[in-house]
């Protein structure tokens, strides 16, 4: 199956490997995060172990992602040194790698493939965890919803990094 096009494909290749770093798991709805150091990601559905796994298979919304720079950027805004990743209801934590940059694109961690898609808007939610201004904080900081294209295990500390699959040999042709 190929990817959708976009004008960032080009530039795709460019992108250098992030790293997986954290690895959260919300089992119901509006329950606390629980921290991993690997999940099984279950292609159309979700991460095994988190509530979204349960709800429509297909949707865009499978995996969250947000980047432990968008993170630090949030924490400056709020004058904090540190935001915990499960307080921002996130399913994973990379570094290393611009996320905006990955926004439809197909990426690997671990064994798993996905693609991203829709930016990850922060909820009001924000404001109970963060404070009064968390919301305001986030814009622009959410990270990106995923869907799951192919299964695998996911481990902290793997890469992250853009996938061949599904592309069309032009993208990663010398410029």
């Amino acid at each position: 199956m190929r990817k959708r096009a976009s004008p960032l494909d080009r530039f795709a290749r460019d992108l250098p490997p992030g790293r997986l770093e954290w690895i959260g798991l919300r089992p119901a709805r509006r329950a606390g995060m629980r921290v991993v150091d690997e999940v099984r990601a279950i292609a159309d559905h979700g991460l095994e172990g988190d509530h979204r796994s349960d709800k429509t298979p297909g949707s865009g919304r499978q995996v969250t992602l947000i980047s432990r720079e968008f993170i630090d950027q949030t924490a400056h805004f709020l004058g904090r040194e540190h935001i915990d990743p499960g307080l921002l209801r996130r399913n994973l934590v990379v570094s290393g790698i611009n996320l905006h940059a990955l926004r439809y694109q197909r990426f690997e961690i671990g064994e798993a493939l996905f693609e991203a898609g829709a930016l990850c808007h922060p909820c009001s939610r924000m404001e109970q965890a963060l404070g009064s201004g968390g919301v305001a904080a986030m814009l622009g900081h959410g990270g990106l919803c995923c869907r799951i294209l192919r299964g695998g295990w996911l481990r902290v500390g793997d890469a992250v990094c853009v996938s061949r699959e599904g592309m069309t040999g032009e993208l990663f042709e010398p410029a």
